[in-house]
């Protein structure tokens, strides 16, 4: 049975992912599909987050890693032979049920699948694994825009409250950006590792802010990476389609999941300790990244 040609965008929530996939599923040759969830699954997370409301964050890390040499665990590392093929059957079965009747044609030797997945980019080598020869996106933003985002969801009545997101109060802010610059560190590392493994000609690296700044070179050279070729004018159309400008103003700003579009959001909106505690937290890992 053929496997669909799989592109992964992983990295972090909050990252312009959306916005990334919407531009490349518009190429003719590109199938979008919008977080299967499975890497979330697999990358529970280990404390839950109340922990971060202690004097001394802990160190965060996934079930899975804290369970894998447990002899009943279901994903057992020393049983992994057994369940990873079955896995990734699975995977692709659930998949093609889904792709079939798609268009284009995922069979088709030029179609592209690609998956946006960053709320399971802690999954990296996972997901990766499912399909070996899989390209990958790696997208990365500023994580002190990542989590000033995601405190703007976890406002009353935001977007995210119908996927089950609460109501950050004042007096949990601190706690809440610990455990949010946590997440965000720890998916980097894990889809960085996984970055620096894959085979260099499929893969990408794409900072948020380069994509902002110059979209339609971007995106024509991650469709290049997909082996498709677009032409300057079908780029334009596509960028200009999906462009912020274009989003009617009551479906983006502060409380919906389109917001603004513009980075270095968080010195407007982020008291001084609060900085001091996301720099405690991600600040070394920031100025690797020359932010």
């Amino acid at each position: 049975m053929a496997n669909p040609d799989l592109t992964w965008i992983l990295g972090s929530s909050r990252s312009g992912s959306t916005w990334l996939l919407r531009m490349l599923r518009r190429h003719p040759a590109v199938i979008g599909v919008d977080e299967t969830g499975l890497g979330h699954h697999l990358g529970l997370w280990r404390p839950i987050a109340l922990a971060w409301q202690t004097p001394q964050p802990p160190s965060l890390t996934t079930f899975m890693a804290v369970k894998e040499d447990r002899e009943d665990y279901f994903f057992n590392k020393r049983y992994e032979e057994a369940w990873r093929p079955a896995l990734a059957e699975f995977f692709m079965a659930r998949m093609g049920a889904q792709l079939d009747g798609s268009s284009p044609d995922w069979r088709d030797p030029s179609t592209r699948v690609v998956i946006k997945e960053p709320g399971g980019s802690q999954m990296a080598q996972e997901l990766l694994a499912l399909q070996p020869d899989s390209r990958l996106i790696f997208l990365l933003r500023d994580g002190r825009d990542v989590v000033d985002s995601w405190l703007d969801a976890y406002a009353d009545g935001s977007w995210a409250s119908q996927d089950g997101a609460y109501s950050v109060t004042p007096e949990d802010r601190l706690a809440f950006i610990r455990w949010q610059a946590a997440v965000w560190k720890y998916r980097t590392e894990v889809v960085s590792a996984a970055y620096d493994r894959h085979d260099p000609a499929r893969r990408a690296m794409v900072r948020y802010e380069e994509l902002l700044a110059e979209p339609q070179r971007v995106v024509g050279e991650l469709l290049e990476m997909l082996g498709i070729d677009c032409d300057p004018e079908l780029l334009d159309e596509i960028v200009r389609a999906e462009s912020h400008a274009n989003v009617p103003d009551d479906q983006k700003g502060s409380g919906k999941e389109i917001r603004r579009a513009s980075p270095g959001g968080w010195r407007e909106h982020l008291s001084e300790r609060e900085i001091e505690a996301l720099d405690a937290e991600i600040g070394g890992i920031l100025r690797n990244y020359g932010y």
